[in-house]
């Protein structure tokens, strides 16, 4: 499963990364690189929830790329 992050510094100087296709995921960071690493880690207690609810079949290794 591949997850797109896509990235964008906000007017405050704060950064915010949204996973495309888990709507509701995103996450803030001080710098790019700490957004990147809280929506990754939100997006694996989405997907885990999703499959102890029966919502998600156990597939292959998650992995992240930045859109």
């Amino acid at each position: 499963m591949m997850l797109k992050i896509e990235l964008e510094r906000e007017s405050d100087g704060r950064w915010i990364a949204e996973v495309l296709d888990l709507p509701g995921v995103l996450a803030y960071g001080r710098t790019r690189e700490d957004a990147f690493a809280n929506a990754q880690a939100l997006a694996l207690h989405v997907v885990a929830d999703k499959m102890e609810h029966g919502e998600l079949s156990p597939g292959p290794v998650i992995s992240f790329e930045a859109a």
